[in-house]
């Protein structure tokens, strides 16, 4: 068993040294990891600053300002991490048994830049056809990848040799389920946030009142939770990612 095992061993742990597509995959993957969950503190540490009521109009609308233009990494990051995810498991090791390779990984990439560019119209914003169609196709595609990549996941959890695989992949059906529901904590934080747009422009236009002062605190702190959520979950992820428990890959 011994010699024969040592090969596959020795092919794995070459295959993640030098300049190859494994490495190239594994470097996108801890970039955008790290810009996703930095990205999204940078975001949070902003809103502190909306909800002071001490704080002035013109200084809490920079507040928005930097939150909003620092939301553009952890949205970048979240929509990139599938097909990089993908990639890694293409372009890895074990990556031969992998079902996903050439037309179809370049379709799947194909399809992540078309998701990132529609989230980027939306993320413009705007009062125009085009902003609300990309809106309306952005939560359509959050709320399908949510329910199918749950699916997916638990499918792989569950079935003793998912997709014809043998070497218990369950921490990465536990992973893609971790990352479905970022996907879904984000569509809650989106609608959580709906109410304090028009309430920040009455701030802006009308100055503080309670009820405008309550309204923009209650949208913030409803989102709070899906913010913890989506915390835990990418640090889930990328433990599952690093120690891969129970699997015999290697």
């Amino acid at each position: 068993m011994v010699p024969l095992l040592a090969p596959m061993v020795a092919e794995a742990a070459e295959a993640a040294h030098g300049f190859n597509g494994q490495t190239v995959a594994i470097f996108l993957h801890v970039v955008l990891f790290a810009y996703w969950l930095g990205g999204d503190v940078g975001v949070f540490y902003a809103s502190r600053y909306i909800i002071k009521s001490e704080v002035g109009p013109e200084a809490r609308g920079v507040a928005t300002k930097i939150m909003h233009a620092t939301d553009i990494a952890p949205r970048v990051s979240l929509v990139l991490i599938l097909p990089s995810g993908v990639t890694l498991m293409a372009w890895g090791p074990l990556g031969d048994d992998f079902f996903v390779h050439g037309w179809l990984l370049a379709l799947t990439w194909v399809a992540g830049l078309a998701w990132l560019a529609v989230s980027l119209i939306d993320y413009r914003g705007g009062d125009t056809p085009l902003a609300r169609l990309s809106q309306k196709a952005d939560l359509t595609v959050r709320y399908g990848l949510s329910v199918g990549l749950v699916a997916v996941g638990v499918y792989t959890m569950v079935v003793a040799e998912p997709f014809g695989v043998d070497t218990n992949p369950k921490w990465l059906g536990a992973k893609v389920v971790a990352y479905a529901l970022c996907i879904f904590s984000g569509v809650m934080i989106r609608r959580q946030l709906k109410p304090f747009g028009p309430a920040f422009g009455k701030l802006v236009t009308s100055g503080s009142t309670p009820e405008v002062e309550k309204a923009i605190l209650g949208s913030i702190k409803r989102c709070e939770p899906w913010v913890y959520a989506i915390w835990t979950l990418v640090l889930v992820a990328a433990l599952l990612g690093v120690m891969k428990p129970g699997s015999t890959a290697f």
